[in-house]
């Protein structure tokens, strides 16, 4: 084990000792980073004071090492680190004062209640939304719910110029409701496409098919129930839209429906953890943990 005391690290570690030492610590992987007050002495290879540092700690540092040479440097960088972090809150701890002690024990407070908030709501808030309560929120919240780029549904392929039967193709993809079309468009695809997909029951942003178009001319009279036709010097592009909603109309419920669920998660969790004070509230004065004395009149 390396004892470390508050000089600095470079003039108390002897280097040569420092680089035969460390290369033994890149076989593992890295067990946290629960650095600080460590009661287990054994198989720690720095210690400074009551603190220990281990050879686990070290391995995700040095497992990407591509020589030796680098595992020692990043593991001496980090124990640098190690030790300064753990100085300057000693040193910190000994400016401190009445006011600093006040904040830290609120933010230790904070933290406790943000754990066990996290915990009730984690173990009894239920999680799941039902597909009536998210059609009712949308219904009376859809201002909240605007498009801010064009979406659409139906199938875009990618063809080589001289794909045949390109007519008959673009006939069948004008009714992508039927089955058969569906059957015929896929074979056709797959056997002749460079690129395609079907999303007739999924929703796309304008900007995810303009990606494999060449141009964003299609997006300027976006009408369900359209083919439009592209080219370029090598490809010709069919993109058939089935359904379509522009920028600033209102999302389909389905679109919107991960935001909604977040939605009424965040307001329920409000609701679930206010009811919960109330109840331990109510609980502490009903059994008597809390005392609670008439405030004296002020007249």
């Amino acid at each position: 084990m390396l004892a470390i005391g508050e000089s600095n690290l470079y003039t108390d570690m002897n280097r040569t000792l420092l680089y035969s030492i460390l290369p033994v610590c890149l076989a593992v992987c890295l067990s946290g980073c629960n650095l600080f007050q460590r009661d287990a002495k054994e198989g720690a290879i720095v210690q400074l004071g009551n603190n220990y540092l281990y050879q686990s700690d070290l391995d995700a540092i040095t497992q990407y090492a591509a020589t030796p040479e680098d595992s020692a440097r990043y593991a001496e960088q980090y124990i640098c680190r190690w030790v300064t972090d753990i100085l300057q809150y000693q040193q910190g701890k000994n400016l401190s004062s009445p006011e600093i002690e006040a904040l830290v024990e609120d933010y230790r407070r904070s933290l406790y209640v943000a754990e066990y908030e996290r915990h009730i709501v984690e173990k009894r808030m239920p999680k799941t939304v039902s597909d009536a309560e998210a059609d009712t929120f949308y219904v009376h919240h859809t201002e909240r719910f605007v498009l801010q780029e064009n979406i659409l549904q139906g199938a875009l392929l990618v063809l080589p110029k001289d794909a045949p039967s390109q007519d008959d193709l673009k006939k069948r993809m004008g009714d992508l409701s039927d089955e058969a079309n569906l059957e015929y468009i896929e074979k056709y695809a797959y056997q002749y496409a460079s690129g395609y997909e079907l999303f007739t029951n999924q929703w796309r942003t304008g900007n995810q098919i303009l990606m494999r178009m060449p141009t964003n001319n299609w997006q300027k009279s976006l009408t369900a129930g359209k083919l439009y036709t592209e080219q370029d010097s090598a490809s010709v592009y069919l993109l058939q839209v089935t359904a379509c909603r522009l920028a600033g109309e209102a999302m389909p419920v389905e679109y919107a429906r991960p935001s909604i669920d977040k939605m009424i998660l965040a307001e329920r969790r409000v609701e679930f953890l206010q009811k919960q004070r109330l109840q331990l509230y109510d609980d502490a004065v009903r059994f008597g943990k809390v005392k609670i004395e008439k405030p004296a009149s002020s007249h």
